[in-house]
C-alpha cells in the first residue's frame, strides 16, 4: 500500500473531528495555523528559524566518514578525536579542516543516544551505544588500514573486488565506514529528532507552554525554546539543505544521511509521499505551536515519527536484500555483497532508534536488534563470508513484519 494512503487513513478519524469541531467557525482547529507555504517563520522582522548544531553535526559526520577512507592520512587518533571533538583526556582538539567546525564545541558522540525519551534514565545502555562507535573507529584503523594491500579472506581483513570497486573489510567481511556512516542516521539523526526534540518531556519541560503562549523569546533570539526544539528536530534532515526553507527540491543530495536515504526512498512508488509528508508535518507542526495549538503539534510530531522511522525500515530491508541477490547463483559477488550487507547492517543497527508512534517504543527494541545482528554475523568468526540468502531473507521479513510494507514493496528500489 502506498506510504500516502496509509497515513491518510491513520490521521482521518482526527481530519474528521477537527472538522466537526471547527465547521462553521474559525476559533478553533488547523484555520488558525496560518500555516506557510515554506517553512519561513518570523518575529519581528526577523527569521525565528535556527538549528546551527544540527548543521555542524551533519558537517562532522560527513568529514569523519570521508576520514574513515583515508588511509594515507587518517590515524585512529585522528578518528576518535572527530567523533569526541576532544582529546582522549578531554581537551581541546582541531581534527576538521573547518575552523568553525573546530570551535564549535560541538560533538558527535555527546548527541549519540542522548535522547530524553530514551536514554534520559538509561545511562548504560547510551554508554555502550556510544564506545560501540569508538570500537568501529579503532578496528578500521587497526584491523583494516594495515591489510589494504592483502586479499581478504575469512578471518582474515583486507581489500576484496568485483568489477571496477574495490572494497576494505574486517575479517569478518564489514564495511566499517559503511556500518558507521548508516547507524549514525539511528544513533544521532533519528534518536535526536524523533525521541528528544520533538518529545513533549522537551518541547514541554518548565515552563515552556507559558513562554511560548506568552511569545516569550531565549535571551538575544528571536525564537522560543519549543520553537527552537522543533527546528533543532527540523535541522537533523534538511540541515545542511541547499534552501532549508523549501527544501525537498534537492532533497538527496544534501548530505549522506537522514536527507540522503529518505530521498532514495521516496524515489520508490510506494514510498512516494514521503519527502511531502515529512516536510508539511514539519512545517504544520511549527505553525501549530505558533499558533499554541498542542494537540496538531503532536500529530505532526507522530507523523514525522512514522516516516522517518518507515526509511530507516525501509533501508534495511533493501540492503539486506540486495546483498542476498548478490550472493545467489553460482557466483556470488562477495565484495558487493559485503558492501550491501555492511550498509543493511548499520541501518538495521537504527532501527534501535525509531519511533512507533502511540507507544513511546521503537519498532525494534536494542535486544531485538542485536538478535538479529547476531545471526547476521552467525556464531562462527567468519561472520559474512558464511552469512547465507535464505538468513537474509528471514531477517528481511522479520523486520518488515513490524511496519506497514513488505520486502517486496521495500526491496524495489
Amino acid at each position: 500500500m502506498n506510504h500516502s494512503k496509509r497515513l491518510l487513513y491513520s490521521v482521518l478519524p482526527l481530519i474528521l473531528l477537527f472538522t466537526a469541531v471547527s465547521c462553521g467557525t474559525e476559533s478553533n482547529g488547523e484555520a488558525d495555523l496560518n500555516e506557510p507555504p515554506t517553512y519561513t517563520f518570523e518575529r519581528g522582522g526577523q527569521s525565528s528559524v535556527s538549528f546551527t548544531g544540527q548543521t555542524t553535526r551533519i558537517q562532522m559526520g560527513d568529514e569523519l566518514f570521508l576520514a574513515m577512507s583515508d588511509f594515507e592520512n587518517t590515524t585512529e587518533e585522528l578518528l576518535l578525536q572527530m567523533y569526541r571533538n576532544a582529546t582522549a583526556d578531554g581537551g581541546d582538539a582541531d581534527p576538521w579542516s573547518d575552523d568553525d567546525l573546530n570551535e564549535s564545541g560541538k560533538s558527535i558522540k555527546s548527541k549519540v543516544a542522548a535522547s530524553a525519551d530514551y536514554f534520559s534514565s538509561n545511562a548504560t545502555e547510551s554508554a555502550t551505544i556510544k564506545n560501540q562507535f569508538e570500537e568501529w573507529l579503532s578496528a578500521q584503523v587497526d584491523e583494516v588500514f594495515p591489510n589494504r594491500d592483502v586479499p581478504a579472506q575469512p578471518g582474515v581483513a583486507g581489500q576484496i573486488a568485483d568489477g571496477s570497486s574495490t572494497r576494505y573489510v574486517s575479517g569478518e567481511g564489514l564495511e566499517y565506514n559503511q556500518l558507521v556512516n548508516k547507524s549514525l542516521i539511528g544513533a544521532l539523526m533519528a534518536d535526536q529528532m524523533l525521541n528528544n526534540y520533538l518529545s513533549e518531556a522537551v518541547l514541554d519541560t518548565g515552563t515552556n507552554r507559558e513562554a511560548n503562549d506568552d511569545g516569550e523569546v531565549e535571551e538575544g533570539s528571536s525564537y522560543t525554546t519549543m520553537e527552537h526544539k522543533w527546528d533543532e528536530a527540523y535541522g537533523y534532515i534538511y540541515g545542511t539543505s541547499q534552501n532549508p526553507a523549501n527544501p525537498n527540491q534537492t532533497i538527496g543530495e544534501d548530505d549522506r544521511f537522514l536527507n540522503k536515504y529518505t530521498g532514495q526512498v521516496s524515489e520508490d512508488e510506494d514510498f512516494s509521499s514521503l519527502t511531502t509528508d515529512i516536510f508539511n508535518a514539519f512545517k504544520k507542526g511549527r505553525a501549530a505551536i505558533v499558533a499554541g495549538e498542542y494537540e496538531i503539534r503532536g500529530q505532526q510530531a507522530d507523523i514525522i515519527r512514522e516516516a522517518i522511522s518507515t526509511v530507516i525500515g525501509v533501508r534495511a530491508v533493501f540492503y539486506l536484500q540486495a546483498g542476498k541477490s548478490q550472493l545467489e547463483g553460482e557466483s556470488p559477488q562477495y565484495g558487493s555483497a559485503f558492501h550491501s550487507v555492511s550498509e543493511g547492517y548499520g541501518f538495521v543497527y537504527s532501527l534501535q532508534f525509531t519511533r512507533e508512534p502511540g507507544t513511546g517504543q521503537p519498532y525494534l527494541s536494542h535486544d531485538e536488534v542485536n538478535d538479529l545482528l547476531s545471526r547476521l554475523l552467525g556464531d562462527g568468526e567468519n561472520g559474512l563470508w558464511d552469512v547465507t540468502p535464505e538468513t537474509l531473507e528471514e531477517l528481511s521479513q522479520e523486520i518488515a513484519d513490524r511496519f506497514d510494507f513488505t520486502v517486496e514493496e521495500a526491496a524495489s528500489n
